[in-house]
């Protein structure tokens, strides 16, 4: 299994332009971390993540145009994704309390999934790619954070239905992944 793993991860697999995007919007998390909490240069932060949403949708438009899905960039495009929303939330946590709470469901969500990943990663020797709940989800707490970095007066009630929001999308979206992995383990088994 060890071997398998190591051969999907070749220089080949690993420096191409969609992953090279998805490293560069890793890059961007300090970038907009410092406009929002240093300069308090909100828009300028939202900014960095519009240029990062640019490249999370090209590097999965390249990967899939021109053959250059690789296992390692179906692991590491969603850890971009995952890092820049952890990084926002956080960013936010120091003005919604809410937010902090998010962040927490957040770190529980993906060790859960992680957990299950890599237990059908060992069942299947297959890493899976992000479902359409997930995808929602992201687009939900996107839309969501870019609204709260971008109106930072916005009334305390609206704010907290927006975290809610999240936070109900983030419980869906574990519950539905850990079913899909509940799935990939029962049909390995039969």
């Amino acid at each position: 299994m060890a071997h398998e793993i190591k051969s999907r991860l070749g220089k080949k697999d690993i420096l191409t332009i969609p992953n090279m995007l998805s490293f560069f919007r890793i890059l961007l998390i300090p970038v907009m971390a410092v406009f929002y909490c240093h300069y308090k240069a909100y828009e300028a932060a939202v900014v960095v993540i519009v240029i990062s949403g640019i490249t999370d949708i090209l590097d999965g438009g390249i990967a899939r145009r021109f053959n250059m899905v690789s296992d390692f960039g179906k692991f590491l495009d969603p850890l971009a994704d995952k890092l820049t929303q952890a990084a926002m939330a956080l960013c936010l946590a120091v003005r919604y309390w809410g937010m902090g709470v998010l962040f927490i469901l957040m770190l529980v969500k993906e060790s859960v999934l992680g957990v299950c990943a890599y237990g059908a990663l060992k069942a299947t020797n297959t890493v899976n790619s992000a479902k359409w709940y997930g995808k929602v989800t992201t687009a939900t707490l996107y839309v969501i954070m870019v609204i709260l970095f971008l109106f930072p007066d916005i009334p305390a009630n609206v704010a907290e239905m927006g975290i809610l929001l999240c936070g109900t999308m983030i419980v869906m979206s574990m519950i539905l992944y850990v079913k899909f992995f509940i799935e990939i383990l029962t049909e390995k088994r039969a």
